[in-house]
């Protein structure tokens, strides 16, 4: 957790060196960028809305005390009631660790209803685990990659327009009047220039952000991994008795 919030703070701060330049200076930077400006700006609202769909679900949706919350659910399966233990689950199963406990005690009590014994049922169980991780562990991860993607397509973007904004600068020396060839010339180094520092500015935080929900997923499927385990070993250890 402190290594969410340290990148957060990297964040705030690369948005209040952004702040400090003057509004006229940004408004000129942007409308001397060119059509590439508005292209990244697409890209930075994408960003932004992502953002704020994997904060509400890897930070809120998914907000549980893992170590509680199987300290809760030891007592019950040591005393081997499993049925108590699947209704704790119940009431967290909108996390994917509540989920995948809740989940896999319904299908070992209908097991152990079926009759299944020993080995049979451990390895009900073990299936059990492992299917619903399969089936919600990859929604934890799911869409982290899309940062990568734009932070480099923004850094890539910009350069583009660094490229045509030098082509247009070049021009402006080899083609255009020689009264008009300064303005011109002052223009496309312009374009080069901003467009690329758009670029940055975009993918910068948006790397961090990435950074930070993949260390918040990182810890949740951690979380399910260690419990998980410890639950097994736990029904396990209670059926022996």
């Amino acid at each position: 957790m402190t290594k969410f919030w340290l990148r957060f703070l990297v964040v705030v701060l690369l948005v209040f060196s952004v702040q400090s330049l003057s509004a006229k200076t940004l408004g000129d930077i942007y409308m001397q960028g060119g059509p590439f400006m508005h292209v990244i700006t697409g890209l930075l609202v994408i960003m932004l809305i992502l953002a704020i769909v994997k904060y509400w679900q890897l930070s809120i949706k998914e907000k549980i005390d893992a170590k509680n919350f199987y300290l809760k659910l030891k007592g019950y399966i040591r005393n081997k009631q499993y049925e108590e233990a699947s209704k704790i689950s119940a009431q967290f199963k909108q996390t994917t660790l509540g989920f995948i406990f809740w989940s896999a005690l319904l299908a070992f009590i209908d097991a152990k209803k079926a009759g299944k014994t020993g080995v049979e049922l451990e390895n009900t169980l073990q299936n059990a685990f492992d299917e619903a991780g399969l089936q919600t562990i990859p929604k934890v991860e799911a869409g982290l990659f899309w940062f990568d993607v734009i932070a480099q397509v923004a850094t890539l973007l910009g350069l583009l327009g660094t490229i045509f904004g030098l082509i247009n600068a070049f021009d402006a020396l080899a083609n255009a009047p020689e009264a008009e060839k300064s303005r011109l010339l002052t223009a496309g180094i312009s374009q080069a220039m901003g467009t690329t520092a758009y670029g940055l500015i975009v993918a910068i935080p948006t790397m961090f952000i990435k950074g930070a929900f993949q260390a918040r997923a990182d810890k949740i499927i951690n979380a399910i991994d260690e419990y998980s385990v410890k639950v097994i070993n736990q029904i396990t250890y209670s059926l022996k008795d």
